[in-house]
């Protein structure tokens, strides 16, 4: 069955065909007409037609499972992680969370298929590493973190470690996936929704409602820069997140340290990327927010990404 839709048109997406690349061709019109010499050309013109894509945000289901699972893939890539798990809690604690589908469109012609219920965009939710501890895939998060955090960040590392063995005051991982050319402005909904389901479950005594820390793990990249001569020490990298909004949570930070995964990736969706034929080296970020700088966070989210 088809989850309930919490929101309608969420935001519309305009963008190219494609998805990505470069965007500006040397050689053809957008829309116009006129003859092709070859398919070849036509292929081209195809790829640079504008699509227009309604979105919405859906309640999680059962049904989403082999999409929460391709996401998370893409996060953790060759990370040892029991995906399949953590999917599982994920769809379990359902009064949490969003999964992105592209909006109904009702065709008198359509014989009533519901469509692939795997075809979810992206999602957002939490879970608690706190409440959670024992549980495999929950353990497996901190293990990465705290061994990432000890390689690239060892000085923090002892922090990191003792707030996340706090049961005091409990950490939420904070999951917000969605392929690259899903546009950021679906980011504010999503998250003023997920804030609201998090203070309804702190009412009502659920996982995830009580949270002290937001644990964030983010897909970046960093262009590979080359030492001048005569350089001291190594060169600035300006991190580009794939989810613009991840900036925001990034300067609420307390923590914040970054690893590369370079070796883990094989295509461009994982993070192997490049813009105008500079190499980038992908990352990922991990990041400590206190719970009570989120406010500050969605006042930047509004600022920036209101449609």
């Amino acid at each position: 069955m088809a989850s309930r839709a919490k929101r309608r048109a969420v935001v519309e997406a305009v963008g190219n065909g494609s998805g990505s690349g470069s965007g500006s061709g040397s050689g053809g019109e957008t829309g116009s007409g006129g003859e092709s010499d070859g398919s070849g050309d036509s292929s081209e013109l195809d790829l640079q037609q504008e699509v227009q894509v309604d979105f919405e945000a859906h309640a999680i289901s059962d049904g989403d499972c082999n999409g929460i699972k391709r996401l998370l893939q893409q996060l953790f890539l060759k990370a040892s992680m029991n995906i399949s798990e953590l999917a599982d809690i994920i769809i379990q604690q359902n009064y949490v969370g969003s999964v992105i589908r592209q909006a109904e469109i009702f065709d008198e012609n359509d014989e009533g298929d519901e469509g692939d219920e795997g075809g979810i965009f992206g999602f957002i939710t939490v879970v608690n590493l706190t409440e959670g501890k024992g549980t495999e895939s929950v353990e497996q998060i901190k293990d990465l973190v705290l061994s990432k955090c000890k390689t690239n960040h060892q000085t923090a590392a002892e922090q990191l470690e003792k707030i996340l063995n706090d049961n005091s005051k409990p950490v939420n991982i904070l999951i917000s996936e969605r392929f690259i050319n899903v546009p950021p402005q679906i980011a504010l909904p999503l998250h003023k929704q997920l804030q609201t389901e998090l203070v309804d479950a702190q009412k009502t005594g659920k996982s995830c409602g009580k949270c002290h820390y937001y644990l964030i793990i983010s897909k970046a990249c960093v262009e590979v820069a080359k030492k001048k001569p005569n350089q001291k020490g190594k060169p600035k990298e300006d991190l580009m997140f794939a989810n613009a909004e991840d900036e925001f949570f990034y300067e609420q930070s307390t923590l914040k340290f970054s690893y590369s995964v370079e070796n883990e990736c094989d295509s461009c969706l994982s993070g192997r990327w490049s813009f105008d034929d500079v190499p980038m080296k992908p990352l990922r970020v991990v990041m400590l927010i206190p719970a009570d700088r989120l406010n500050a966070v969605m006042d930047k989210l509004k600022e920036y990404l209101s449609v």
